[in-house]
């Protein structure tokens, strides 16, 4: 079965930096899109950052672009999130997904907050 296991939240003060990474097992992971998405209390699930399987495109939405910067390593099945110049607005419970088969795949989420 698909799991994915996210890791590397907490807390940060505005400026600072962050690395999530999750593990990715039950799937040929190296075939798959990646994406990873974030939800701060009281808003809408956001798409943050997108790494294709066939030439590692990356795709990031105007609110991150710049300072986020996704990426994968095919031999460890893990995807990582680098998160840099961090703002307060960031603050959120990060998941990373999978779509396999159509159906839409989670972990348990990573929380970040930035907060001096």
């Amino acid at each position: 079965q698909v799991q994915l296991v996210e890791s590397g939240g907490g807390l940060v003060q505005p400026g600072g930096s962050l690395k999530l990474s999750c593990a990715a097992s039950g799937f040929t992971f190296r075939l798959y899109d990646m994406n990873w998405y974030r939800q701060a209390p009281g808003k809408e699930r956001e798409l943050v950052a997108t790494i294709t399987s066939a030439y590692r495109m990356t795709n990031y939405p105007d609110s991150v672009k710049g300072r986020f910067t996704i990426s994968r390593d095919n031999a460890k099945n893990t995807v990582y999130l680098q998160m840099d110049s961090l703002k307060p607005e960031d603050t959120a419970v990060y998941h990373c997904n999978v779509v396999k088969g159509y159906v839409g795949y989670w972990g348990q989420g990573t929380q970040v907050t930035v907060s001096s």
